[in-house]
């Protein structure tokens, strides 16, 4: 394969979150922060960066938008984004659709899961990414949105 070496590499496990795509969830749900972004890349005027540690910080009632490193970690904040459902957050997350993973199977599997047609275009990049991608919604005990000014 020639593109291999790409298609495979691990330069970043950081994807930049489609402003389209964010716009059209942030209409939906009314996202109070973004629990996983850089200065840069952040969604919300209110975010968790690699410095605030969003694994560490109690994510209580919010509606929570997640895009987290597609890397090793992922587990770990998708292990996170259900459990913070589980005691009052609402948690939308982007994630690359592997439904062969343990954690696809141990968390996404146990939310809402919109899959995405096509591959997206994250951040500045020319090219589309080399895998699908879901969107995972994890609500709060009793379904449906939180009593929110608007939802």
């Amino acid at each position: 394969m020639k593109n291999a070496s790409v298609l495979f590499s691990s330069k970043s496990s950081d994807w930049e979150t489609p402003q389209f795509l964010f716009q059209g969830l942030n209409a939906e749900f009314g996202f109070d922060v973004d629990v996983c972004a850089t200065p840069e890349n952040a969604k919300c005027v209110r975010y968790y960066s690699r410095d605030d540690d969003g694994l560490s910080v109690d994510w209580g009632q919010d509606a929570c938008w997640m895009n987290p490193p597609y890397g090793r970690q992922i587990t770990r904040w998708m292990a996170k984004a259900y459990e913070s459902s589980q005691r009052g957050a609402l948690v939308v997350c982007l994630v690359p659709a592997r439904t062969d993973t343990v954690w696809w199977h141990r968390y996404a599997a146990r939310g809402e899961v919109r899959f995405l047609r096509g591959r997206l275009r994250f951040g500045d990049a020319k090219n589309s990414a080399p895998f699908p991608s879901a969107i995972v919604i994890f609500r709060p005990p009793g379904g449906g949105l939180r009593n929110r000014p608007g939802a």
